[in-house]
Protein backbone atom coordinates (compact mmCIF):
# COMPACT_ATOMS: atom_id res chain seq x y z
CA UNK A 1 0.00 0.00 0.00
CA UNK A 2 1.32 3.71 -0.71
CA UNK A 3 2.11 5.75 2.35
CA UNK A 4 0.86 9.04 2.97
CA UNK A 5 4.11 10.52 2.23
CA UNK A 6 4.95 8.91 -0.91
CA UNK A 7 1.41 9.59 -2.02
CA UNK A 8 1.68 13.36 -1.12
CA UNK A 9 4.69 13.68 -2.74
CA UNK A 10 3.40 12.85 -6.01
CA UNK A 11 -0.09 15.25 -5.57
CA UNK A 12 2.53 18.10 -4.94
CA UNK A 13 4.25 17.55 -7.95
CA UNK A 14 1.35 16.84 -9.83
CA UNK A 15 -0.15 20.22 -9.10
CA UNK A 16 3.33 21.83 -9.34
CA UNK A 17 3.80 20.76 -12.90
CA UNK A 18 0.10 22.03 -13.76
CA UNK A 19 0.95 25.30 -12.17
CA UNK A 20 4.53 25.29 -14.34
CA UNK A 21 3.05 24.22 -17.95
CA UNK A 22 6.03 21.28 -17.31
CA UNK A 23 5.37 17.70 -18.64
CA UNK A 24 3.56 15.74 -16.43
CA UNK A 25 6.34 12.36 -15.40
CA UNK A 26 9.43 14.64 -15.68
CA UNK A 27 10.06 13.81 -12.08
CA UNK A 28 9.44 10.38 -10.53
CA UNK A 29 8.51 9.55 -6.87
CA UNK A 30 11.27 8.19 -5.10
CA UNK A 31 10.78 4.37 -3.65
CA UNK A 32 11.52 5.54 0.07
CA UNK A 33 11.49 9.42 0.44
CA UNK A 34 13.07 10.85 2.94
CA UNK A 35 15.66 7.88 3.42
CA UNK A 36 19.22 8.85 4.09
CA UNK A 37 22.27 7.90 1.87
CA UNK A 38 24.45 5.69 3.84
CA UNK A 39 28.07 6.67 3.06
CA UNK A 40 31.65 7.87 3.85
CA UNK A 41 32.24 11.35 5.92
CA UNK A 42 32.06 14.86 4.70
CA UNK A 43 35.17 16.10 2.91
CA UNK A 44 37.58 18.55 4.85
CA UNK A 45 38.04 21.94 4.28
CA UNK A 46 39.11 23.97 1.03
CA UNK A 47 43.21 24.17 2.43
CA UNK A 48 43.23 20.61 3.28
CA UNK A 49 42.75 19.75 -0.73
CA UNK A 50 45.70 18.33 -2.67
CA UNK A 51 45.03 20.30 -5.26
CA UNK A 52 47.66 21.87 -7.98
CA UNK A 53 47.57 25.10 -10.00
CA UNK A 54 47.50 24.34 -13.50
CA UNK A 55 47.05 27.26 -16.84
CA UNK A 56 45.61 29.11 -14.25
CA UNK A 57 42.36 26.60 -12.44
CA UNK A 58 42.67 24.43 -9.90
CA UNK A 59 43.37 20.62 -11.02
CA UNK A 60 42.74 17.94 -7.85
CA UNK A 61 44.86 15.35 -7.73
CA UNK A 62 42.92 12.27 -7.44
CA UNK A 63 41.25 9.21 -9.19
CA UNK A 64 38.08 7.89 -9.95
CA UNK A 65 37.57 6.06 -6.02
CA UNK A 66 38.29 9.14 -4.34
CA UNK A 67 35.66 11.57 -6.08
CA UNK A 68 33.37 8.70 -5.65
CA UNK A 69 33.79 9.05 -2.06
CA UNK A 70 33.44 12.98 -2.15
CA UNK A 71 30.20 12.64 -3.77
CA UNK A 72 28.52 10.16 -1.36
CA UNK A 73 30.44 12.15 1.51
CA UNK A 74 28.73 15.29 0.17
CA UNK A 75 25.18 13.50 -0.70
CA UNK A 76 25.05 12.04 3.47
CA UNK A 77 25.89 15.40 4.76
CA UNK A 78 23.83 17.12 2.36
CA UNK A 79 26.14 19.57 1.54
CA UNK A 80 26.72 21.48 -1.25
CA UNK A 81 29.48 20.14 -3.56
CA UNK A 82 30.54 21.09 -7.03
CA UNK A 83 32.16 19.17 -9.31
CA UNK A 84 33.84 20.19 -12.56
CA UNK A 85 35.60 18.15 -14.74
CA UNK A 86 38.33 20.25 -16.95
CA UNK A 87 39.33 19.38 -20.21
CA UNK A 88 41.27 21.03 -22.98
CA UNK A 89 38.41 23.34 -23.99
CA UNK A 90 37.50 24.01 -20.49
CA UNK A 91 41.10 25.04 -19.92
CA UNK A 92 41.07 27.33 -23.07
CA UNK A 93 38.02 28.89 -22.22
CA UNK A 94 38.98 30.12 -19.13
CA UNK A 95 41.88 31.74 -20.77
CA UNK A 96 38.85 33.78 -22.48
CA UNK A 97 36.50 34.24 -20.09
CA UNK A 98 37.35 35.06 -16.35
CA UNK A 99 33.30 34.17 -15.87
CA UNK A 100 34.18 30.75 -17.21
CA UNK A 101 37.45 30.35 -14.70
CA UNK A 102 35.26 31.28 -12.00
CA UNK A 103 33.13 28.66 -12.31
CA UNK A 104 36.24 26.39 -11.83
CA UNK A 105 37.78 28.55 -8.98
CA UNK A 106 34.51 28.45 -6.86
CA UNK A 107 33.89 24.58 -7.39
CA UNK A 108 34.74 22.08 -4.76
CA UNK A 109 36.41 19.29 -6.46
CA UNK A 110 38.29 19.54 -10.01
CA UNK A 111 39.11 16.29 -12.08
CA UNK A 112 41.62 15.97 -14.77
CA UNK A 113 39.06 15.14 -17.42
CA UNK A 114 41.42 15.13 -20.45
CA UNK A 115 44.72 12.99 -21.19
CA UNK A 116 46.82 15.81 -22.49
CA UNK A 117 46.22 17.35 -18.68
CA UNK A 118 47.38 13.74 -17.36
CA UNK A 119 50.40 14.08 -19.32
CA UNK A 120 51.45 17.43 -18.63
CA UNK A 121 51.01 16.91 -14.93
CA UNK A 122 53.29 14.15 -15.62
CA UNK A 123 55.82 16.12 -17.27
CA UNK A 124 56.00 18.29 -14.60
CA UNK A 125 56.15 15.41 -12.17
CA UNK A 126 52.98 16.20 -10.17
CA UNK A 127 50.73 13.68 -8.67
CA UNK A 128 47.86 14.05 -11.46
CA UNK A 129 48.26 10.30 -12.65
CA UNK A 130 44.82 9.23 -14.17
CA UNK A 131 42.20 10.82 -15.79
CA UNK A 132 38.75 11.29 -14.42
CA UNK A 133 35.57 11.96 -16.41
CA UNK A 134 32.31 12.80 -16.05
CA UNK A 135 31.25 9.86 -18.17
CA UNK A 136 33.31 7.46 -16.23
CA UNK A 137 31.85 8.80 -12.74
CA UNK A 138 28.57 8.52 -14.11
CA UNK A 139 28.99 4.32 -15.18
CA UNK A 140 30.66 4.20 -11.95
CA UNK A 141 28.32 5.55 -9.58
CA UNK A 142 25.55 3.68 -11.67
CA UNK A 143 27.38 0.16 -11.41
CA UNK A 144 28.07 0.98 -7.53
CA UNK A 145 25.29 -1.62 -5.52
CA UNK A 146 27.38 -1.00 -2.44
CA UNK A 147 24.88 1.04 -0.45
CA UNK A 148 21.80 0.58 1.07
CA UNK A 149 19.82 2.68 -1.81
CA UNK A 150 20.61 4.00 -5.06
CA UNK A 151 21.74 7.76 -5.19
CA UNK A 152 18.78 9.73 -6.29
CA UNK A 153 19.85 11.64 -10.12
CA UNK A 154 17.84 14.47 -11.39
CA UNK A 155 18.89 15.13 -15.18
CA UNK A 156 19.02 18.74 -16.65
CA UNK A 157 19.67 18.96 -20.07
CA UNK A 158 20.07 16.63 -23.07
CA UNK A 159 18.44 16.91 -26.67
CA UNK A 160 15.14 16.43 -27.12
CA UNK A 161 13.22 12.98 -25.78
CA UNK A 162 17.26 11.77 -24.67
CA UNK A 163 16.95 13.05 -20.63
CA UNK A 164 13.60 10.75 -20.43
CA UNK A 165 14.93 8.03 -21.91
CA UNK A 166 17.90 7.77 -19.65
CA UNK A 167 15.71 8.00 -16.91
CA UNK A 168 13.53 5.32 -18.19
CA UNK A 169 16.59 2.88 -18.50
CA UNK A 170 18.15 3.71 -15.57
CA UNK A 171 15.11 2.86 -13.38
CA UNK A 172 14.43 -0.12 -15.99
CA UNK A 173 17.09 -2.52 -13.29
CA UNK A 174 18.34 -2.19 -9.94
CA UNK A 175 21.59 -0.19 -10.15
CA UNK A 176 23.77 2.76 -8.28
CA UNK A 177 21.67 5.18 -9.44
CA UNK A 178 17.55 5.78 -9.31
CA UNK A 179 16.22 8.87 -11.60
CA UNK A 180 13.73 10.76 -9.62
CA UNK A 181 13.24 13.46 -12.81
CA UNK A 182 14.51 15.32 -15.79
CA UNK A 183 13.64 17.89 -17.54
CA UNK A 184 15.05 19.61 -21.20
CA UNK A 185 15.12 23.67 -21.04
CA UNK A 186 15.91 23.61 -24.91
CA UNK A 187 18.23 26.23 -26.29
CA UNK A 188 17.18 28.86 -23.93
CA UNK A 189 19.17 31.37 -21.84
CA UNK A 190 21.37 30.77 -18.90
CA UNK A 191 18.22 33.56 -17.41
CA UNK A 192 14.96 31.59 -18.65
CA UNK A 193 17.24 28.36 -17.60
CA UNK A 194 17.11 29.82 -13.90
CA UNK A 195 13.82 31.02 -13.25
CA UNK A 196 12.38 30.28 -10.34
CA UNK A 197 9.76 27.89 -11.35
CA UNK A 198 12.48 25.24 -12.83
CA UNK A 199 14.93 25.77 -9.77
CA UNK A 200 11.60 24.59 -7.73
CA UNK A 201 10.96 22.05 -10.34
CA UNK A 202 14.53 20.55 -9.72
CA UNK A 203 14.82 21.15 -5.89
CA UNK A 204 11.66 19.48 -5.31
CA UNK A 205 12.81 16.13 -7.10
CA UNK A 206 14.87 15.62 -4.18
CA UNK A 207 18.00 14.13 -5.67
CA UNK A 208 20.80 13.79 -4.49
CA UNK A 209 22.85 14.39 -7.72
CA UNK A 210 21.73 17.32 -9.96
CA UNK A 211 23.61 16.06 -13.18
CA UNK A 212 23.74 18.81 -16.16
CA UNK A 213 23.72 18.31 -19.78
CA UNK A 214 24.39 21.48 -21.79
CA UNK A 215 27.36 22.78 -23.67
CA UNK A 216 30.77 23.44 -21.10
CA UNK A 217 30.26 27.09 -20.88
CA UNK A 218 26.55 27.00 -20.35
CA UNK A 219 26.25 24.57 -18.02
CA UNK A 220 29.48 25.93 -15.57
CA UNK A 221 27.71 29.56 -15.73
CA UNK A 222 24.17 28.09 -15.06
CA UNK A 223 26.01 26.07 -11.66
CA UNK A 224 27.78 29.03 -10.81
CA UNK A 225 24.79 31.29 -10.84
CA UNK A 226 22.14 29.17 -8.93
CA UNK A 227 24.79 27.74 -6.98
CA UNK A 228 23.22 29.19 -4.00
CA UNK A 229 19.61 28.32 -4.94
CA UNK A 230 20.06 24.56 -5.53
CA UNK A 231 19.38 22.45 -3.05
CA UNK A 232 20.54 19.30 -4.29
CA UNK A 233 23.59 18.61 -2.65
CA UNK A 234 26.24 17.53 -5.67
CA UNK A 235 25.87 18.89 -8.97
CA UNK A 236 28.13 19.25 -11.82
CA UNK A 237 28.19 19.66 -15.46
CA UNK A 238 28.63 15.83 -17.56
CA UNK A 239 28.30 16.86 -20.94
CA UNK A 240 28.05 13.80 -23.55
CA UNK A 241 27.41 11.14 -21.14
CA UNK A 242 23.55 11.10 -21.48
CA UNK A 243 23.91 10.00 -25.05
CA UNK A 244 26.52 7.82 -23.90
CA UNK A 245 23.70 6.71 -21.47
CA UNK A 246 20.65 7.00 -23.78
CA UNK A 247 23.08 4.85 -27.35
CA UNK A 248 22.60 7.81 -29.41
CA UNK A 249 26.60 8.21 -29.55
CA UNK A 250 29.14 6.00 -28.96
CA UNK A 251 31.87 6.38 -26.83
CA UNK A 252 35.30 5.39 -28.16
CA UNK A 253 37.24 2.34 -27.61
CA UNK A 254 38.77 1.43 -24.11
CA UNK A 255 42.26 1.77 -25.97
CA UNK A 256 41.62 4.89 -27.78
CA UNK A 257 41.06 6.48 -23.87
CA UNK A 258 44.11 5.33 -22.53
CA UNK A 259 45.77 6.74 -26.08
CA UNK A 260 44.38 10.48 -25.47
CA UNK A 261 42.86 9.70 -28.90
CA UNK A 262 39.01 9.72 -27.68
CA UNK A 263 38.54 13.52 -29.58
CA UNK A 264 39.36 11.64 -33.38
CA UNK A 265 36.66 9.18 -32.47
CA UNK A 266 34.09 12.11 -31.17
CA UNK A 267 35.14 13.69 -34.95
CA UNK A 268 34.01 10.40 -36.06
CA UNK A 269 30.73 10.48 -34.30
CA UNK A 270 30.00 14.28 -34.36
CA UNK A 271 31.57 15.46 -37.13
CA UNK A 272 30.70 19.42 -36.48
CA UNK A 273 33.23 19.26 -33.70
CA UNK A 274 36.48 19.53 -35.57
CA UNK A 275 36.51 23.42 -35.39
CA UNK A 276 36.48 23.04 -31.73
CA UNK A 277 39.06 20.30 -31.33
CA UNK A 278 41.01 22.70 -33.93
CA UNK A 279 40.88 25.16 -32.05
CA UNK A 280 41.37 23.78 -28.68
CA UNK A 281 44.40 21.70 -30.32
CA UNK A 282 46.02 24.57 -31.30
CA UNK A 283 45.88 26.42 -27.84
CA UNK A 284 47.24 23.39 -26.41
CA UNK A 285 50.57 23.63 -28.60
CA UNK A 286 50.82 27.03 -28.05
CA UNK A 287 50.71 26.87 -24.44
CA UNK A 288 52.91 24.25 -23.89
CA UNK A 289 55.51 25.56 -25.73
CA UNK A 290 55.58 29.41 -24.15
CA UNK A 291 54.33 28.07 -20.80
CA UNK A 292 54.41 24.50 -20.02
CA UNK A 293 57.89 23.37 -21.01
CA UNK A 294 59.72 26.74 -19.30
CA UNK A 295 57.86 25.74 -16.05
CA UNK A 296 59.03 21.94 -16.35
CA UNK A 297 62.55 23.55 -17.30
CA UNK A 298 62.51 25.50 -13.90
CA UNK A 299 61.62 22.80 -11.76
CA UNK A 300 63.84 19.93 -13.24
CA UNK A 301 66.51 22.79 -12.73
CA UNK A 302 65.87 23.05 -9.04
CA UNK A 303 65.01 19.36 -8.75
CA UNK A 304 68.02 17.95 -10.20
CA UNK A 305 70.61 20.78 -10.05
CA UNK A 306 69.67 22.46 -6.75
CA UNK A 307 68.53 18.99 -4.99
CA UNK A 308 70.78 19.77 -2.05
CA UNK A 309 70.27 23.64 -1.78
CA UNK A 310 68.05 24.39 1.63
CA UNK A 311 64.55 25.30 0.16
CA UNK A 312 63.14 26.38 3.16
CA UNK A 313 59.92 29.19 3.54
CA UNK A 314 59.05 31.40 6.59
CA UNK A 315 56.12 33.40 6.35
CA UNK A 316 55.85 36.73 8.21
CA UNK A 317 52.56 37.42 9.69
CA UNK A 318 52.22 41.22 9.96
CA UNK A 319 49.71 43.94 10.30
CA UNK A 320 48.99 46.94 8.47
CA UNK A 321 46.25 49.42 8.14
CA UNK A 322 43.86 46.83 9.47
CA UNK A 323 45.05 44.53 6.58
CA UNK A 324 46.77 41.13 7.24
CA UNK A 325 50.32 40.94 5.24
CA UNK A 326 52.05 37.33 5.11
CA UNK A 327 55.13 37.56 3.81
CA UNK A 328 56.50 34.79 1.49
CA UNK A 329 59.88 34.67 2.17
CA UNK A 330 62.18 31.69 0.25
CA UNK A 331 60.51 28.85 -1.26
CA UNK A 332 56.57 28.62 -1.92
CA UNK A 333 56.69 25.05 -3.21
CA UNK A 334 55.23 21.81 -2.17
CA UNK A 335 57.78 20.75 0.79
CA UNK A 336 56.26 24.07 2.66
CA UNK A 337 52.68 24.09 1.89
CA UNK A 338 52.04 21.94 4.97
CA UNK A 339 53.33 24.66 7.52
CA UNK A 340 51.88 27.57 4.89
CA UNK A 341 48.36 25.74 5.51
CA UNK A 342 48.76 26.68 9.44
CA UNK A 343 50.03 30.19 8.93
CA UNK A 344 47.17 30.52 6.01
CA UNK A 345 45.24 29.72 9.08
CA UNK A 346 45.70 31.41 11.26
CA UNK A 347 45.62 34.93 8.90
CA UNK A 348 42.17 33.73 8.19
CA UNK A 349 41.21 33.31 11.68
CA UNK A 350 41.85 37.28 12.04
CA UNK A 351 39.33 38.22 9.90
CA UNK A 352 40.74 40.91 8.23
CA UNK A 353 41.69 41.28 4.67
CA UNK A 354 44.79 39.57 3.37
CA UNK A 355 47.60 40.33 1.71
CA UNK A 356 50.48 38.46 -0.04
CA UNK A 357 54.12 39.77 0.33
CA UNK A 358 55.93 38.04 -2.65
CA UNK A 359 58.75 40.66 -1.84
CA UNK A 360 61.29 38.12 -0.90
CA UNK A 361 59.92 34.80 -2.94
CA UNK A 362 61.98 32.94 -4.59
CA UNK A 363 59.97 30.18 -6.43
CA UNK A 364 56.11 29.08 -6.46
CA UNK A 365 55.50 25.62 -7.93
CA UNK A 366 51.62 24.52 -8.89
CA UNK A 367 51.27 22.75 -5.61
CA UNK A 368 51.82 26.26 -3.91
CA UNK A 369 49.52 27.66 -6.31
CA UNK A 370 47.08 25.39 -5.73
CA UNK A 371 46.93 26.67 -1.65
CA UNK A 372 46.94 30.30 -2.91
CA UNK A 373 43.84 29.55 -4.76
CA UNK A 374 42.26 27.81 -1.62
CA UNK A 375 43.12 30.66 0.24
CA UNK A 376 41.37 32.90 -2.26
CA UNK A 377 38.56 30.58 -2.47
CA UNK A 378 37.73 31.06 1.45
CA UNK A 379 38.15 34.42 1.11
CA UNK A 380 35.64 35.06 -1.55
CA UNK A 381 33.35 33.13 0.48
CA UNK A 382 33.39 35.68 2.63
CA UNK A 383 33.51 38.50 0.55
CA UNK A 384 37.07 39.99 0.86
CA UNK A 385 39.45 39.58 -2.10
CA UNK A 386 42.78 37.88 -1.60
CA UNK A 387 45.41 40.69 -2.71
CA UNK A 388 49.34 40.62 -3.57
CA UNK A 389 52.17 43.51 -2.85
CA UNK A 390 56.06 43.27 -3.63
CA UNK A 391 55.58 41.78 -6.80
CA UNK A 392 58.81 41.33 -8.75
CA UNK A 393 59.60 41.08 -12.03
CA UNK A 394 60.95 37.64 -11.28
CA UNK A 395 57.30 36.33 -9.80
CA UNK A 396 55.06 38.39 -12.11
CA UNK A 397 56.93 36.24 -14.81
CA UNK A 398 56.66 32.94 -12.88
CA UNK A 399 52.22 34.14 -12.31
CA UNK A 400 52.34 34.86 -15.87
CA UNK A 401 54.10 31.30 -17.20
CA UNK A 402 51.68 29.44 -14.75
CA UNK A 403 48.35 31.35 -15.57
CA UNK A 404 47.57 33.29 -12.62
CA UNK A 405 48.44 36.69 -13.90
CA UNK A 406 44.86 37.44 -13.39
CA UNK A 407 45.42 37.12 -9.49
CA UNK A 408 47.85 40.16 -9.27
CA UNK A 409 45.53 42.27 -10.26
CA UNK A 410 44.36 43.93 -6.82
CA UNK A 411 43.37 47.63 -6.25
CA UNK A 412 46.21 49.40 -6.31
CA UNK A 413 45.04 52.02 -3.45
CA UNK A 414 44.89 48.77 -1.09
CA UNK A 415 48.26 47.24 -2.36
CA UNK A 416 50.31 50.73 -1.37
CA UNK A 417 48.48 50.77 2.28
CA UNK A 418 49.51 46.82 2.98
CA UNK A 419 53.24 48.07 2.04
Amino acid sequence: METRQLKNYREIMLAKHSDLGLPVGNLVAPDRVGESVSLMAAPGDDLSRDVYGLFGIPIDASDRESVLRKIAAAAKADKPFLLSTPNVNFIAESQRDPKFRESLLQSDHCCADGMPIVWISRLLGLPIKQRVSGSDLFEMLRADRSSSRPLKVFLFGGSEGVAETVCKRLNEQPSGIRCVGWFNPGFGTVEEMSEAKVIDMINASGADLLAVFLSAAKAQFWLHQNHNRLRIPVRGQFGATINYQAGTVRRAPELLQRLGLEWLWRIKEEPYLWRRYGRDGLFLLTTLVTRILPIAASLGWRRFVLKNRNEGLKIENRKSHGLTVLGLNGYATAANVKQAMADFRNGLAEGSPIYVDLTKTQAIDPRFFGLLLMLRRLMSARGQRLGFIGVTSKTKRIFRLNGFDYMLAADSNTANRAA
